[in-house]
């Protein structure tokens, strides 16, 4: 379990990369949103490696970092999505205008997962102290069970259809409680389901 959705994690960053690939070219609208997924992607860059404990742990370093991703969301975001604006490069699929409100929740909670990031960066990782300073390693918080980041939070609620659909999203003040790489991971997750339904490959 801890493996896979580590791995899980290296996709999202490496699914980043192809994108800022393929920005050449890329003018206007397209561009500064092209732009900002390509700052999101250097500080998810910086933020992996320190989550799964291969990094020094820095509470700075992720504040600033989550703080960088929190300002490329939520309306940040979708401002540069205007109707029609699917000029070459750009890898935006119709879905995103034909299913705009769920396209904006994904951007809200974006917003909301790296503010949340930023304010619990100071509660360290959550396997800290036991030799096991990585993401995901235990059972009651991240595993299959259903603690609050198994199958109640993780899975058909927030992280699943709710988190596609209307249910209301977790406030950063909720996610300051968590420990950091609890929220990295939920962030990680949002940026997935956004680019599953709303980027073309």
């Amino acid at each position: 379990m801890k493996l896979s959705k580590l791995a899980a994690g290296a996709a999202v960053v490496s699914s980043l990369a192809v994108t800022a690939l393929a920005h050449g070219g890329a003018t206007g609208v397209v561009k500064e949103r092209m732009d900002g997924m390509g700052v999101m992607k250097e500080s998810m860059k910086v933020l992996t490696p320190m989550m799964q404990g291969k990094t020094p742990y820095d509470a700075d370093v992720i504040r600033e970092e989550a703080k960088k991703i929190a300002a490329h969301s939520g309306e940040a975001m979708t401002k540069l999505f205007p109707e029609g604006s699917t000029d070459k490069p750009s890898e935006a699929k119709s879905e995103i205008w034909s299913q705009w409100e769920d396209f904006s929740n994904l951007a809200a909670q974006l917003e909301a997962l790296s503010e949340g990031l930023a304010l619990a960066a100071e509660n360290g990782l959550m396997m800290a102290g036991s030799g096991q300073g990585n993401l995901l390693g235990g059972s009651s918080m991240m595993g299959s069970g259903t603690g609050m980041m198994g199958s109640g939070m993780m899975g058909s609620g927030m992280m699943g259809s709710g988190m596609m659909g209307n249910a209301p999203m977790m406030e950063p003040s909720a996610l300051a409680q968590m420990p950091a790489d609890g929220v990295f991971t939920m962030l990680g997750q949002a940026c997935s389901a956004c680019h599953t339904r709303f980027r073309a490959e």
